[in-house]
């Protein structure tokens, strides 16, 4: 049984990582339409034309819209040629993020900017407009998926910039349930912990610190979105993203889902 049959599902950051993943798996689950949203420059260009041949071949249409989601006219034109391709949108998955790893007291005031507009001003646009249109179409509702992480309930030596955005998407999202409950549109978050993916690339190539992760983590190896020997692909993000856009979670809204493997409660 899929889990999401003929829903439109948009994702931002779509070209790679978690993004890519859900792509796949709403694909598996049914999905009829992807409206993918990638960066734009060279490399992204060929990864996403690259997930758009790998879905299409399944028989799932999809719109690419590019662009810096920390600009508001990108959120308006992902919206705007999502619904002109597919007429509504059942589902968003607002993944883009960055954390360029700094230490506090030498951060340029130019990295704490950059991120809080990717991170928290980038997903507030596309939360919004996508929640526009999920209250005016017939019928009326959908479900709003920010990717947070648990590192907006934890601290971090060179992440004081990229833990509060993730905090506030999550209180976002909490609020958004509030507001948005009575249009029939759910929201809700999704944490992961330390997810193999180019956010993170560089740092996990110091071995001492992958493995020190990989040791925390009670599941016994990191979360990934790729094939890799110590993880399943896509489930581990992107199973969770599917089980909030379903209808399995019909009553689910202004939820906090850790995904970490367990790193956030093995305190001793």
């Amino acid at each position: 049984m899929s889990l999401t049959p003929g829903k439109i599902v948009c994702i931002t950051g779509a070209s790679r990582g978690i993004g890519r993943a859900c792509a796949i798996e709403f694909v598996k689950q049914g999905a009829s339409g992807l409206i993918l949203h990638y960066f734009g420059d060279e490399t992204t260009t060929k990864e996403i034309l690259a997930l758009k041949k790998e879905v299409e071949e399944k028989g799932v249409h999809t719109a690419l819209i590019p662009g810096d989601i920390a600009l508001l006219e990108t959120t308006k034109k992902i919206v705007a040629e999502g619904v002109k391709e597919f007429g509504r949108i059942d589902v968003l998955v607002s993944n883009v993020g960055i954390c360029p790893f700094s230490d506090f007291l030498t951060m340029p005031i130019e990295t704490w900017e950059r991120t809080r507009q990717v991170n928290l001003d980038g997903t507030f646009y596309i939360v919004q407009e996508v929640a526009i249109q999920m209250e005016k179409q017939v019928p009326q509702g959908g479900s709003l998926i920010a990717i947070s992480s648990i590192s907006g309930l934890l601290g971090g030596a060179q992440q004081c910039h990229y833990g509060p955005t993730k905090a506030a998407i999550t209180n976002l999202m909490q609020n958004c349930a509030v507001a948005l409950g009575k249009y029939g549109i759910r929201a809700n978050a999704i944490l992961p912990g330390t997810i193999a993916t180019d956010i993170n690339k560089e740092d996990l190539k110091d071995t001492a610190k992958r493995d020190y992760m990989i040791n925390r983590t009670l599941l016994g190896r990191l979360g990934s979105n790729t094939t890799h020997v110590l993880s399943k692909a896509p489930e581990d993000i992107a199973g969770p993203v599917v089980f909030l856009a379903s209808d399995l979670a019909r009553y689910v809204t202004g939820a906090s889902l850790i995904v970490d493997g367990g790193i956030f409660v093995n305190f001793q």
